[in-house]
């Protein structure tokens, strides 16, 4: 169904009202593309009428389908290799080195935010086990968060299928860390067991209770309006230990937000530590 000019305003709203992107008319295609099906399967008389639908805010199940259906999902295992160079020859070592003298050396906290169907958080975890010989002895947890239910399901049942698998992950690592299970192939238990998943709307207050030493938010923000971008981050940095690395996408940078967001480059790879300048904490 073709969306007219006259809702396009009112379509963009309430996109950016419910997940922070930030559209505009010259994205039309794409809302017609991505929501165009939930407009005629919900019986809507036009755009408007689903936007209508949505803010009354009586059928949750609609709501979700328009943010499932306006977000991108597309990631892979080790999305980004250098990244993960910088991790394993920098940022890890670092980081471990720092917990020796601390109150609870073996104690790691990583949030992979945004994290889509989970090939994130499990590759952290795969390279936290290729880098600590005895990890079995941590207390590692991972958490990952995305604002979809239906790909924060996914991620907790650990199930790739063979296309997903060939997406990043190397033979020894199959055979390491999965085990086959029907036409697809699943997370080992000593790895599934270092991740939890929650649902999480990053415009809204985070509420971590939790300090994390490392937090990975890629490729989100770049959707998100200069202020809201902004605003995000320094609620992210609140969440972090005073020592916390800071990953986020090829294309995000984050100078502007402050000079405690100044970036680290390592292995083509960067990351911000941006607590280890005092900066308010509000989340």
């Amino acid at each position: 169904m073709p969306v007219n000019a006259g809702e396009i305003d009112a379509v963009c709203d309430l996109i950016n009202d419910l997940c922070g992107i930030c559209l505009d008319a010259s994205k039309s295609y794409l809302i017609e593309s991505r929501l165009g099906h939930i407009v005629e399967k919900h019986g809507c008389a036009s755009y408007a009428d689903l936007v209508q639908k949505v803010r009354r805010g009586t059928d949750i199940t609609l709501k979700n389908q328009v943010v499932d259906a306006i977000t991108t999902n597309e990631t892979l295992f080790f999305r980004d290799s250098y990244l993960f160079e910088a991790l394993r020859h920098k940022a890890l070592p670092e980081l471990i080195d720092s917990k020796e003298k601390s109150a609870f050396p073996t104690r790691l906290r990583l949030w992979s935010a945004a994290c889509s169907t989970g090939q994130e958080p499990y590759s952290l975890a795969m390279t936290l086990a290729e880098m600590i010989p005895d990890v079995h002895r941590w207390d590692i947890q991972i958490l990952g968060s995305d604002i979809s239910d239906a790909v924060i399901a996914k991620a907790s049942r650990g199930w790739y299928a063979t296309h997903e698998i060939e997406r990043g992950v190397s033979p020894e690592r199959l055979r390491r860390f999965f085990t086959a299970d029907g036409n697809g192939w699943r997370i080992r238990d000593e790895i599934r067991s270092m991740c939890s998943f929650q649902k999480q709307n990053l415009l809204e207050p985070l509420g971590m209770s939790a300090r994390f030493d490392m937090v990975f938010c890629r490729n989100v923000a770049i959707y998100f309006t200069r202020d809201v971008r902004r605003d995000l981050f320094q609620r992210i940095a609140g969440t972090m230990s005073p020592q916390g690395y800071l990953f986020v996408g090829a294309q995000e940078f984050l100078a502007d937000i402050g000079p405690n967001f100044a970036p680290q480059n390592h292995c083509r790879g960067t990351f911000y530590r941006p607590n280890l300048t005092s900066i308010p904490v509000y989340i």
